[in-house]
């Protein structure tokens, strides 16, 4: 759980620091924005998901992409000043970066069970 937690937090440093409209200071709080973030994703994110159905039918899908983008906002809203997110179009491209970053590393650190 530890080296999950390692991981969310480098891929959130790796993903602020390559988006100019993103920003993280201290470094270290990385890893209180990959708790908080996990927590949004895992609770209220599913809840949003439900209510949004609807248009996220109309959309095909597409619709999904918004919603991450207002849960990083939400992230961000949280954990001002830490954490800024300028807008959401940074956001949905911060949710669109993280998920290929944390990927990528879950790839070269793969979980030992």
């Amino acid at each position: 759980m530890i080296t999950r937690l390692i991981i969310s937090a480098l891929a959130v440093l790796i993903t602020a620091y390559t988006l100019d409209g993103v920003t993280v200071e201290p470094w270290w709080w990385a890893i209180l924005i990959a708790i908080v973030l996990g927590f949004i994703n895992s609770c209220i994110r599913p809840l949003v998901k439900l209510l949004s159905l609807p248009i996220n039918m109309l959309t095909l899908g597409l619709f999904t992409f918004v919603i991450n983008g207002l849960m990083v906002m939400l992230c961000s809203w949280v954990l001002r000043p830490h954490f800024e997110v300028d807008n959401l179009g940074w956001a949905m491209g911060f949710s669109i970066v993280l998920t290929l970053v944390s990927w990528l590393l879950h790839l070269f650190f793969p979980n030992k069970k």
